[in-house]
C-alpha cells in the first residue's frame, strides 16, 4: 500500500508539471526552426511506435490490449510508472491522474484525523490543568472492530463445570494489544457531583456495579451518569457474602438486581461482580439464569494514596481491570476526584489509557 501511494503521489505530482531535465535545458539553446522540424520527425516516430507496441489508449481514456492486464506488475511498474515519472502523465491503469488524486485525498484524510487529535488532546490538557492532573490522559485508542475472546482465568474455573454449561467466564484482564487498563466503581455509596463534572470533562470512561441497598436512596445520580455515557452494571441487591448462600439465595441477590437495574434504567446488564470478588458454582450459575454474559474482577484496586495489587509484580498490564469504590472524606479523607487525580497519575505514568470495559467485552 505505501509503495502505491508512493507512485500516485508522484504521478499527481507530474501531471502538474515535471522540472525540465538539464540536458534538455542545453538543448534549447538550438535554433528554433530546426527544433520544430526535428519535433514533428520525432513525434511521427513515436505515434508509430507507439500503435506498433499497442501503448496507445482508448476514447475511454483506458489502456488499449497490449497482452498483458493493465494492473499487472509490469504494467503498473514498467511503462505507466516511467510516464508519471518522466513526462508528467498518470501511471497505468490511473487516467487522468485519477489515482494521484485518491492518493491525495487519502493522505489529507489521514492528516485532517491527526490533527483533530491533536486538537482533542490540547482541549483535554487544559481541562487536567483545570481538575487538577498532574499529567494530561492519554488518548483512549479506537475499539477493536472485533472484541476478544473472554475465557476464565486459570485457577478461577469452576471445578464442577459440566461439559456444554457454557457459564459466563470469571476473568481479571482482558486480552488486549493496546496498552490500555478498565477504570470500574464498585457499590454507589458516595453520589459526589464533582464526580461527574470532572469524569464528563475529561471524557475518562469507566463502568459502575451497582448495589440497591446504596443508590436507592438517589437512583437519578446514576440516571445522570448513565446519560453521560457510563454503563451500570450488577453488584448484587444487598451486597452479601454470596457463597454463604443458597443457590435460590444468591440468585434472589442476582437476579432481582438485574430486574430493577432493567426497570430504572432501562437496559439490563450483561456484567456482574460479585461482593468481595468471592463466588463458587451457584454464583455463575445464578448469574447466567439472568442473562450475565461475564464476571469481571480485578487486578488492582485504586485508593486516593496507594494502589493495592493482586498480581506478583505489582505493575499494571495491557487489558488489567482496576477497582475503586464510591467513598468520600469520611472513609478515605478524601474525594472522588482526589481519588481519580492519584489513580489518573498512576495510570498514565505507566503510559496506559483509559478505556471502556464494554467496548471490549
Amino acid at each position: 500500500m505505501q509503495l502505491v501511494r508512493q507512485n500516485e503521489e508522484m504521478a499527481s505530482k507530474g501531471a502538474r508539471g515535471t522540472e525540465v531535465p538539464a540536458a534538455s535545458r542545453e538543448r534549447a539553446g538550438r535554433p528554433a526552426r530546426r527544433r520544430r522540424g526535428r519535433g514533428r520527425a520525432v513525434l511521427a516516430v513515436l505515434l508509430v511506435a507507439a500503435v506498433g507496441s499497442g501503448c496507445a489508449t482508448t476514447e475511454s481514456g483506458e489502456p488499449a490490449a497490449s497482452g498483458k492486464p493493465a494492473g499487472s506488475a509490469d504494467a503498473g511498474q514498467g511503462h505507466g510508472q516511467r510516464q508519471g515519472r518522466d513526462q508528467g502523465h498518470p501511471a497505468a491503469g490511473a487516467p487522468n491522474g485519477q489515482h494521484g488524486q485518491h492518493g491525495k485525498g487519502e493522505a489529507g484524510a489521514l492528516s485532517s484525523n491527526a490533527e483533530a487529535v491533536r486538537a482533542a488532546q490540547a482541549a483535554r490538557a487544559v481541562v487536567a490543568k483545570k481538575w487538577g492532573l498532574a499529567k494530561t490522559p492519554l488518548p483512549t485508542p479506537a475499539p477493536p472492530a472485533v472484541k476478544p475472546k473472554i475465557t476464565n482465568r486459570e485457577g478461577f474455573e469452576i471445578a464442577n463445570e459440566e461439559e456444554g454449561e457454557n457459564l459466563p467466564p470469571v476473568f481479571t484482564t482482558v486480552p488486549v494489544k493496546d496498552r490500555v487498563v478498565f477504570l470500574t466503581m464498585d457499590d454507589g455509596m458516595e453520589k459526589d457531583p464533582e464526580l461527574l463534572r470532572m469524569m464528563t470533562e475529561l471524557k475518562i470512561p469507566y463502568t459502575a456495579f451497582l448495589s440497591d441497598y446504596v443508590i436507592n436512596d438517589n437512583y437519578g445520580y446514576f440516571k445522570q451518569m448513565q446519560d453521560r455515557g457510563v454503563t451500570l452494571q450488577n453488584h448484587t441487591l444487598n451486597h452479601k457474602y454470596l457463597p454463604g448462600l443458597s443457590y435460590e439465595g444468591q440468585r434472589r441477590e442476582i437476579c432481582d438486581q438485574q430486574d430493577k437495574l432493567e426497570k430504572r434504567y432501562g437496559k439490563r446488564p450483561t456484567l456482574f461482580r460479585p461482593p468481595y470478588g468471592n463466588y463458587n458454582g451457584d454464583t455463575v450459575r445464578a448469574a447466567k439464569t439472568c442473562g450475565v454474559k461475564g464476571l469481571p474482577l480485578w487486578t488492582a484496586e485504586a485508593y486516593p494514596d496507594r494502589m493495592e495489587w493482586r498480581e506478583w509484580d505489582k505493575d499494571l498490564h495491557p487489558g488489567d481491570i482496576i477497582l475503586t469504590h464510591f467513598r468520600g472524606r469520611d472513609d478515605w479523607n478524601a474525594t472522588m476526584p482526589d481519588l481519580i487525580r492519584a489513580a489518573m497519575k498512576r495510570i498514565t505514568d505507566k503510559g496506559y489509557a483509559v478505556a471502556r470495559l464494554e467496548d471490549y467485552v
